[in-house]
């Protein structure tokens, strides 16, 4: 009887060592999604921010020489802000194959990778 009890208290102690274990491995599993997931966003709005920089200024660029070319430099601005417009409104007929599927396909992978 007296070996029953002690083979009972020691498969409880197991079974508590067991949870606090899988308690842990579950916390750091999703600190580790949780800190890639981070770092790639944050690597894509650097890249996001560097990438409008260099848009910006090539931008004015083209738009001065078209303007230069047409006579007057507010005309090259019309029409980059033109071709941006219709960029805009490609983006938003799109915006959900092109967009949302994507990025929400990325963060399922990264979430239950």
């Amino acid at each position: 009887m007296e070996e029953t009890k002690n083979d009972l208290e020691l498969l409880l102690s197991d079974a508590g060592d067991f949870l606090e274990t899988k308690a842990s491995l579950w916390k750091l599993k999703t600190v580790d999604t949780l800190v890639e997931s981070v770092s790639t966003l944050a690597s894509g709005v650097g890249i996001i921010c560097m990438t409008g920089v260099f848009i910006l200024i090539m931008s004015i660029g083209l738009a001065l020489f078209i303007g230069d070319w047409l006579g007057k430099s507010y005309y090259g601005f019309f029409i980059i802000g033109g071709c941006y417009g219709i960029v805009c409104l490609l983006f938003y007929l799109f915006r959900d194959r092109w967009m949302k599927e994507p990025l929400s396909n990325i963060l399922i992978r990264k979430i239950f990778k």
